[in-house]
């Protein structure tokens, strides 16, 4: 896992709220895979054609990636518009570069991410609740 698991525990307890809050960053709302909660995860969305590309900072075991691939989608509050999407899915860094914008920055060899999720445009699921995390 490119970040420590202790710091996405810390980022989730005190940053997120506060991203979350100021609205300056682009809002992932998704369903917890077991709970059936709404979560919403403030992070870095890349547009790419015909979707958005995340960046795993904490890898594809991050709690909200397991959670997009298992409800098959979650929407994005970006630019002052919901976005659906569909089709998560793990790509790697070949794909995930080849597709961003060459003005895009890459994260910094020192992380050693080599996971990315790709989602398309499209029909995401439909939440029940509004409760941030």
């Amino acid at each position: 896992m490119p970040m420590p698991k202790w710091w996405g525990h810390v980022n989730k307890r005190l940053f997120n709220p506060r991203a979350i809050a100021n609205g300056k960053w682009p809002v992932l709302t998704h369903i917890g895979r077991t709970s059936g909660t709404t979560y919403r995860t403030p992070l870095d969305a890349h547009p790419v054609p015909g979707g958005y590309l995340f960046v795993l900072v904490y890898g594809s075991r991050a709690d909200w990636v397991r959670n997009v691939l298992a409800a098959g989608g979650a929407s994005l509050q970006i630019g002052g518009r919901d976005v659906e999407l569909a089709a998560p899915r793990i790509v790697g860094e070949s794909e995930a570069f080849q597709a961003l914008p060459a003005d895009a920055a890459r994260p910094p060899k020192l992380f050693r991410i080599t996971e990315f999720l790709r989602m398309d445009l499209g029909n995401a699921v439909t939440f029940k609740s509004e409760s941030a995390h």
